[in-house]
């Protein structure tokens, strides 16, 4: 795996762990509404275990926030993989609803698009100590970049269970195997911990401590970024692989297809955002890309047929996360080295912890039958957001 020029060799096995996690997370997103369904489980309770999730991992980010710094962070790393692996094999082994509840709040399940587990955090910290300046971008689009590629193969993986059905082999036991490898594919993301020096990179400029002289730009950003989650927690992919379902009819392939494709168009768009904010700035590729995303994704939920619907998402996928790395590194930059932990965590928080919300409202609107609600509600939020970090941060200009 290529590396930017003056990233730390370290940097290689973080990539890799994204990608493993981000193919587990392709198919466990778009896998998780058919397994509870065919558990017996309502849309509403879909919804619920969504939210449970981001709840989750919100609180195990903010205690990361608060007392991470104390301890090395290979050794925090394998024990979030540690709790994938766990979280994997008790989901493929349960079938009730507040079991499953129970793993969703203190596992590592994610529904959504984006990594908003407690990994990310980490994982953040760690980059932006391998890398500096112009570099640090380009790594961080290198990692989303990673991140939505294998999301889009483990989204095609979707469709096995189907396939296996066919073969014969009853449905709900394919269903538990995949989940059986989510917990597989979390040992494997261990011993690539293992692998991480136990020192920081020779970057690294200073140690890690708690939010300092950055408290009120991270305060600020985290307020934001705590309405966009908010937004994004509306439709998850899980929440949107069930939109598809419900509106459309669509399968458990097709939609893994669907979700592939998607996955593509945002893996090329996030190569292209570093030069993009090479050219622009951080902020206004931010922002200028966000906002014809979500009107793209406004108008899906109005579409009147398939392929229109499919044709604006894709759109939409093509422009709606060119904001993740240059976001990531729009916060390494604003805050001094020794804070970048915290505030990855202390921005990452809010997040999830407004994202966790969204879920279960999403899942209320789906079965009252409003099944453009969603996807209106969390376009136009997000675009209040875009206008709103604009406005905001728009005279501040870090390095790119």
């Amino acid at each position: 795996m290529i590396l930017p020029a003056g990233a730390a060799p370290e940097a290689r096995l973080l990539l890799a762990s994204r990608a493993l996690r981000a193919f587990a997370d392709g198919f466990v997103a778009i896998l998780l509404p058919a397994y509870l369904l065919a558990l017996g489980l309502g849309q509403w309770e879909v919804g619920l275990i969504s939210s449970a999730t981001l709840l989750g991992s919100a609180l195990l980010t903010l205690a990361l926030g608060a007392w991470g710094h104390r301890f090395p962070r290979r050794r925090l790393l394998a024990a979030a993989a540690l709790l994938m692996s766990a979280t994997g094999l008790a989901v493929a082994g349960l079938s009730g609803f507040w079991p499953l509840l129970l793993v969703a709040f203190v596992g590592t399940i994610n529904p959504s698009a984006g990594d908003v587990s407690i990994f990310l955090p980490l994982e953040h910290a760690r980059l932006a100590e391998a890398a500096q300046g112009e570099a640090r971008t380009a790594l961080f689009a290198r990692y989303t970049f990673t991140g939505a590629l294998l999301a889009s193969v483990g989204a095609l993986a979707a469709g096995l269970p189907d396939a296996l059905a066919a073969l014969g082999i009853d449905r709900l036991a394919a269903l538990r195997a995949m989940f059986a490898l989510y917990g597989l594919i979390g040992c494997a993301v261990l011993l690539l911990y293992l692998r991480l020096p136990a020192a920081a990179p020779a970057l690294e400029v200073a140690p890690p401590a708690p939010l300092g002289p950055s408290r009120g730009i991270v305060a600020r950003l985290a307020a934001l970024f705590a309405l966009d989650a908010f937004a994004g927690g509306l439709l998850v992919n899980t929440l949107l692989a069930l939109w598809l379902f419900e509106r459309f009819g669509l399968s458990l392939a097709a939609a893994g297809v669907f979700f592939f494709w998607a996955g593509l168009l945002t893996a090329a768009s996030q190569l292209a955002a570093p030069w993009v904010a090479r050219r622009i700035g951080l902020l206004n590729t931010m922002v200028f890309t966000h906002v014809p995303a979500n009107i793209f994704l406004i108008l899906a939920a109005f579409a009147a047929s398939l392929p229109v619907a499919l044709g604006l998402l894709f759109l939409r996928a093509l422009l709606s996360q060119m904001d993740v790395p240059t976001r990531a590194a729009f916060v390494m930059a604003v805050v001094t080295p020794s804070e970048r932990a915290a505030a990855a965590s202390f921005t990452a928080v809010p997040r999830s912890l407004a994202a966790a919300a969204g879920p279960t409202l999403g899942g209320l609107l789906f079965a009252g039958s409003w099944l453009a609600a969603p996807l209106v509600a969390c376009g136009a939020l997000k675009i209040a957001y875009d206008l709103a970090l604009w406005r905001a941060f728009r005279k501040l200009r870090p390095e790119a």
